[in-house]
């Protein structure tokens, strides 16, 4: 028997016992759960999303079954010929689970060859929940429904600048909350050694609002998600992390290459929209 909330009894009394033409505000309802979909097993990402005939060899030849997508951001580098709405569909049938992936500003403190899209310090909140809205938004046009996870790219930067590190968390924070309040899960992935220990810094100084799931890079060719490096056995506990355990590695299965990082999954993945009649 499930018995009445407190507040529930509360609000019924007081509208019973309400003087005649006073209206008394109803309490609010509760936001239903968000649909959650969680796999546990190997996965692996490429730069750029598979054709379905190598998505379906892989699924009859390899050990894989869920596949990371970059879909979306201002440093994505890769073009996405093959990333559709229909790709996506197809692919969920297949059985493939899907990580979204979105490669978002990156720290103000990290150093690339490459021209690169950077966290402004002072609006570091704003810009995650902007770059949260930017990736729902682009979520819903592949039909990754309310309750996936979308994962933020934070490449891997140099540790030790503490207005860096703020940044990086603040940003964090606002993708969490932007995310949160367009009902998608927030999730992040970033290196061991940096990403990753600013959050877990920031979780044992009691910061709220963290991302929910953690896919680390630490590249030492040991499958599994139990013991990681600078995570303490209970953060992140319970489906709440990915382990990228090797990276660029070439792989060929049912005659098709490509190039991949590993990963070792047990965590939250996309929920696929049915295809409207």
């Amino acid at each position: 028997m499930h018995l009445p909330r407190p507040a529930a009894v509360l609000a019924a009394v007081l509208v019973l016992f309400a003087p005649p033409g006073v209206l008394v505000a109803a309490q609010p309802a509760q936001a239903a759960p968000l649909p959650v979909r969680t796999f546990a097993g190997h996965g692996f990402d490429a730069c750029a999303a598979p054709s379905l005939t190598t998505m379906r060899r892989w699924l009859r030849h390899s050990h894989y079954r869920a596949v990371g997508i970059y879909f979306g951001g201002a440093n994505r580098s890769c073009a996405q010929p093959h990333l559709t709405a229909g790709w996506v569909r197809a692919v969920d049938r297949m059985g493939w689970r899907l990580l979204p992936v979105y490669a978002g500003l990156q720290a103000p403190c990290r150093r690339s060859a490459h021209r690169l899209h950077r966290i402004d310090p002072r609006r570091a909140g704003s810009q995650g929940g902007a770059q949260a809205a930017d990736a729902a938004r682009r979520a819903r046009a592949l039909g990754l429904a309310k309750g996936s996870p979308l994962y933020l790219d934070m490449e891997n930067y140099r540790r030790g600048n503490a207005r860096c590190s703020r940044a990086v968390v603040d940003f964090a924070v606002g993708w969490t909350r932007g995310l949160n309040r367009r009902g998608y899960r927030s999730g992040f992935y970033g290196s061991a050694n940096s990403g990753i220990a600013d959050l877990a810094a920031a979780r044992r100084k009691g910061r709220r609002d963290l991302p929910g799931t953690l896919w680390y890079a630490h590249w030492n060719g040991r499958p599994g998600t139990g013991r990681a490096k600078g995570l303490s056995a209970r953060a992140w506990h319970g489906h709440r992390r990915i382990h990228q355990y090797r990276g660029n590695v070439r792989e060929k299965h049912g005659g098709s290459a490509l190039t991949v990082d590993r990963s070792t999954v047990d965590a939250p993945v996309a929920v696929v929209a049915r295809r409207s009649r």
